[in-house]
């Protein structure tokens, strides 16, 4: 099971190297934090690699402890600590900022995998559906409210994505759009901040206010449409050399690769990124000895496409810029943890599969 393994962490650290190599021309801090970063998601991968943890992982107890504790974390992040970027999301530990969401989105994932485990062949029945909601919902109201929609929306994603993988009928998903939709406008109208509406509303206006809500958008795009087949080189990148690109170390570093290094550099991390995440979901079909596993898997590929999906969509104009990270790609120390452990477990599932 080594070629698994190796079909596992070769795409993690590829998109790691190409992270460190565009950092690395934005600012040589966030090339050695990211790079420090990086040592610790590998300790993590040595630990499930030496060690069997997935007793540990998949123990009621454990699962129901991580739980509440991200809960609370989450908690304490939004009345104890002060807001970084208008967010009440973090942790602020002098030397490093932690943002506890990420684990939120993990323990989703293991709660989920383990109830859906157990629940699945009863998935037609209305409260194996309603407790998952309240198991999501809880946490999802803290981060709604600090405000940080686009985590709700990966852990909304998480929640419908275990639904579907669990065989949910067809009548269900219509009922199910239903609510979907009702609760947006629920939350168009009673939650979501003036920006916030603006930002989804750019979306389909893309033109409009071009120094405002559409400013990051557009020069987003002329980062990538001017980068050519090779791109302008390293450091060579006018939009992000300049400071024209905000935020080109996290949620438009995509942006910041593809005027670097052109249509080379962004369809070798797309296609990188793509084949982790099928390895991922070959393991959990295929690899994956019992139902915790198999769902585990199946819900760690749904979470990284998610955040794929609404960084790129929000470097290219197709989706609202809601600071999504890009998996292992764009700086950020909590976000890489969490997707090396994530991956430390799938590899483990791998390696222990026969």
């Amino acid at each position: 099971m080594l070629s698994h393994s190796f079909k596992l962490l070769f795409p993690v650290y590829f998109i790691c190297f190409l992270s460190l190599v565009t950092l690395a021309g934005i600012n040589m801090r966030y090339f050695w934090l990211q790079f420090s970063w990086i040592i610790l998601g590998t300790l993590v991968i040595i630990a499930f690699w030496r060690f069997d943890l997935r007793s540990i992982i998949n123990d009621r107890l454990f699962i129901v402890l991580f739980y509440f504790l991200s809960l609370l974390l989450l908690l304490i992040a939004f009345f104890l600590f002060s807001p970084i970027r208008s967010v009440r999301g973090w942790i602020s530990l002098g030397f490093f900022n932690f943002q506890p969401v990420e684990l939120s989105k993990l323990s989703l994932i293991l709660f989920f995998a383990y109830f859906f485990a157990k629940k699945h062949i009863g998935i037609a029945r209305i409260s194996n559906i309603i407790i998952p909601f309240f198991i999501f919902l809880i946490p999802a109201a803290v981060v709604l409210k600090q405000p940080d929609l686009g985590s709700v929306l990966v852990m909304f994603g998480i929640w419908i994505g275990f639904l579907l993988t669990s065989g949910l009928r067809l009548k269900h998903l219509f009922f199910g759009s239903a609510i979907l939709i009702f609760g947006f406008c629920l939350a168009w109208f009673s939650f979501l901040a003036n920006y916030q509406k603006e930002r989804i509303i750019g979306v389909f206006y893309p033109e409009s206010d071009p120094l405002g809500v559409n400013y990051n958008v557009i020069q987003s795009k002329i980062a990538i449409g001017s980068s050519g087949f090779f791109g302008k080189g390293f450091k060579q990148g006018s939009q992000v050399q300049l400071g024209f690109l905000p935020e080109s170390h996290n949620d438009f570093i995509f942006a910041a690769l593809s005027e670097e290094w052109g249509l080379i550099g962004g369809f070798s991390v797309i296609t990188t990124f793509f084949l982790l995440c099928v390895e991922i979901i070959y393991v959990g079909r295929r690899l994956a000895l019992n139902n915790f596993d198999r769902f585990f898997c199946l819900g760690s590929a749904l979470v990284l496409i998610i955040h794929f999906f609404i960084n790129t969509g929000s470097a290219t104009g197709f989706s609202p810029v809601i600071g999504l990270p890009f998996p292992f790609l764009s700086y950020g120390g909590s976000n890489l943890l969490t997707n090396f452990s994530i991956v430390a477990i799938v590899n483990a599932i791998a390696l222990r599969s026969s």
